[in-house]
């Protein structure tokens, strides 16, 4: 249970600013609370009488000076194909790959307003060439910064008591300004930082690593925007380092790797039957077509940011409830649905 347990360095320096100095005052070593701060001692094994002192010296509480929760893990969105296939990683890097008006900007949008309603901090950095769709991002961020330094001390400041979720556009990763400011604001006890990239202009669609090394991936899909499938993250290409790892529940991986595969086969029919009909289909393969299809329906979803465009009320999906639709969708139990009936909705209310 002490685990997951950090100080809070950024605090700790910006009201004790010659913290070493202060330290031996009241007969701290300096090495340890160095060690501290860095990290080499976990906070779990520090003396009470330590930690004690630190927070005096803050002239803070000691729940303040130490941050629970600062651990890597999943950011549960409520977005299904999101957290089923590519689950963002807390304090990582997150990639959108897709062409202008595939929904990229709506999806930023939609996080930013998901997770400041889960009490994170969201700040975006303006490119400086504004693309079309960047003012629906500005309006869910609660800062808006147009220089490296204007977001250093934004995040700096703002990471001290939240995690923070920056998007950026990738002009930053190529100007290198990206890595510089995570070099600056690399500091051991501080909230994390998880960062969305965006490629507003879309020139890095046709790479094959548009913005280098990612936790996670999310790439769109052409042909799932040219139907109206919102969002139009492809299911089967997207992916993320928790998957990889295995760091998620046994049932999760287990769903997601069967969905993936039938979605596999269920595009290959589809590509038959778009040229020769659905006659076509082996009889054997009929089933997971038809599954596939209201499978690949599924995972639309209606956004809280676009209710005033749809008509449709946001929907927020927690996990639990997406992978038991999708069990329940691969086993047969929504065959009797149209594909209509699964699509744009939040769960499915299965009939007992």
């Amino acid at each position: 249970m002490f685990e997951d347990i950090q100080l809070n360095v950024p605090l700790l320096r910006r009201r004790v600013p010659n913290l070493t100095t202060a330290a031996r005052r009241v007969g701290l070593r300096a090495a340890t609370v160095s060690n501290l701060c860095t990290g080499k001692i976990p906070v779990a094994r520090a003396e009470v009488r330590t930690l004690v002192a630190l927070a005096a010296l803050a002239g803070c509480r000691l729940d303040e000076l130490i941050i629970r929760g600062g651990g890597v893990g999943m950011i549960e969105t409520g977005i299904k194909v999101v957290d089923v296939f590519a689950p963002i990683v807390r304090g990582g890097t997150i990639g959108f790959v897709a062409r202008p008006g595939m929904g990229q900007l709506v999806l930023l949008a939609e996080l930013f307003r998901r997770l400041q309603q889960r009490q994170f901090a969201t700040v975006f950095w303006m490119p400086g060439e504004e693309a079309i769709g960047i003012s629906d991002v500005v309006a869910e961020v609660e800062v808006v910064c147009h220089s490296l330094d204007e977001v250093q001390d934004e995040v700096s400041n703002l990471r001290t008591d939240k995690d923070v979720l920056l998007g950026v556009d990738r002009s930053m990763v190529l100007s290198g300004e990206l890595a510089t400011l995570k070099e600056r604001i690399q500091e051991a006890g501080a909230r994390p930082v998880t960062v969305v990239l965006v490629d507003t202009l879309g020139h890095g669609a046709d790479e094959e690593s548009p913005y280098g090394p990612l936790d996670t991936l999310l790439r769109f899909d052409a042909d799932l925007a040219a139907r109206g499938f919102y969002p139009a993250v492809d299911p089967v290409i997207s992916t993320s380092t928790l998957l990889e790892g295995a760091q998620l529940e046994a049932a999760h991986l287990n769903i997601q790797q069967r969905a993936r595969k039938m979605l596999r086969r269920y595009r290959e029919l589809r590509a038959l039957v778009n040229i020769r009909g659905v006659e076509k289909v082996p009889a054997s393969d009929m089933e997971t077509y038809r599954r596939g299809e209201r499978l690949e329906a599924f995972f639309t979803q209606p956004f809280f940011v676009a209710e005033a465009f749809t008509g449709k009320p946001g929907e927020h999906v927690v996990l639990t409830d997406t992978l038991e639709c999708i069990r329940r969708i691969m086993d047969g139990e929504a065959d009797d649905l149209d594909v209509s009936e699964v699509q744009y909705v939040g769960r499915i209310e299965f009939q007992p």
